[in-house]
């Protein structure tokens, strides 16, 4: 019954979404992979040892905010974790590996939560769509998008079993996270993130067009 009534309300905000008002929006789903990285969290992360787990992302551009909504399942029941808009991802879209040095500047969206049937659902409502991102003058950060989206751990116990020996990573509220589960994958064509909907080719290089 919750499966139905999850795929409900995404079928609900879809139809809303695409409606006649929603001519002008921009809208885009994609999936999350499974850290390439660390491949191994995968028998801590899933509902059972024949599951795969699966999580996918729909955004919307909204007139003054976006909409975010994060659907999962297969995950095992009870797992916590939070959600970040990242500025890099380590996954690409084959599930290898994206050699990059760290996830860049990070931005704490929403904690989530394995419900007793291993599904999570969530919604977001802020500004994502082209134009997210953070900037800080007093470390020379200039503005920096984060065009990923990605979940960890909350609690680095989880993982345990699964190899992960710390340190934590800064991840949750406490700092004091497990591993990245799943994220969004690198684009190794434009470079962008799925966050980024009009991708545009100028000057030798693709941008974000906000």
């Amino acid at each position: 019954m919750r499966k139905v009534a999850i795929m409900s309300m995404v079928g609900v905000l879809v139809t809303m979404l695409a409606g006649p008002s929603a001519h002008a929006q921009l809208i885009r789903s994609f999936a999350l992979k499974v850290s390439a990285a660390s491949p191994s969290i995968l028998p801590c992360l899933r509902s059972g040892p024949t599951v795969t787990p699966s999580a996918s992302v729909l955004v919307a551009q909204g007139t003054l905010t976006d909409d975010l909504v994060i659907t999962a399942s297969g995950i095992k029941p009870g797992l916590a974790f939070d959600l970040f808009t990242v500025q890099n991802s380590n996954t690409l879209s084959t599930g290898g590996l994206n050699p990059i040095k760290n996830f860049g500047l990070a931005w704490y969206q929403t904690d989530l939560e394995a419900n007793s049937s291993g599904q999570i659902f969530a919604i977001i409502h802020t500004i994502l769509v082209n134009q997210i991102f953070g900037f800080d003058p007093a470390v020379s950060l200039p503005p920096t998008n984060t065009f990923h989206v990605g979940f960890w751990f909350n609690n680095p116990k989880d993982a345990a079993s699964c190899g992960f020996v710390g340190p934590p990573t800064p991840f949750n509220g406490e700092h004091n996270a497990g591993p990245l589960a799943m994220i969004s994958a690198h684009n190794t064509v434009t470079g962008l993130g799925p966050l980024c909907l009009t991708q545009v080719f100028s000057g030798g290089v693709w941008k974000c067009n906000p």
